[in-house]
């Protein structure tokens, strides 16, 4: 049996892509001394990075029978990654925003490409849903 064929095998697959997706990078962005890129660039760079999070979560909750799921992932995405452009948006519009505010949108960042949101949906549907297909 191929991994896609069933539930449990497609949400599994998204959650090993989520998880190598978070690892580069952490690996390669938040490890490294990346100063030296652009601020512009290194917005950019997150945001790419979280709506290739987002489109592969989107992907494989999208094909779950199990609907919350899917819902609830695009108002959390969505609503923080409004919240995320409009500072970066003000950021690069008028200057430097504070560092409470850095702070702030890093945390939502960091959350949205983190495996923790996925996994916590899979576990909320193990305990909620008497027959569970994940």
């Amino acid at each position: 049996m191929r991994l896609y064929e069933s539930q449990r095998g497609r949400w599994i697959g998204g959650l090993l892509i989520i998880l190598v997706i978070y690892t580069a990078f952490y690996l390669c962005f938040v490890e490294q001394d990346v100063m030296w890129i652009p601020r512009k660039i290194r917005h950019v760079i997150k945001f790419v990075t979280t709506v290739s999070v987002y489109l592969l979560g989107t992907l494989h909750l999208g094909r779950i029978e199990d609907r919350w799921m899917s819902y609830l992932w695009h108002f959390i995405h969505l609503s923080l990654l409004t919240i995320i452009t409009g500072v970066g948006l003000y950021d690069w519009a008028f200057g430097m925003v504070s560092e409470q505010v850095k702070d702030m949108t890093w945390t939502m960042q960091e959350f949205l490409i983190s495996p923790v949101l996925y996994v916590g949906m899979g576990i909320l549907n193990r305990r909620l849903n008497p027959d569970p297909k994940l």
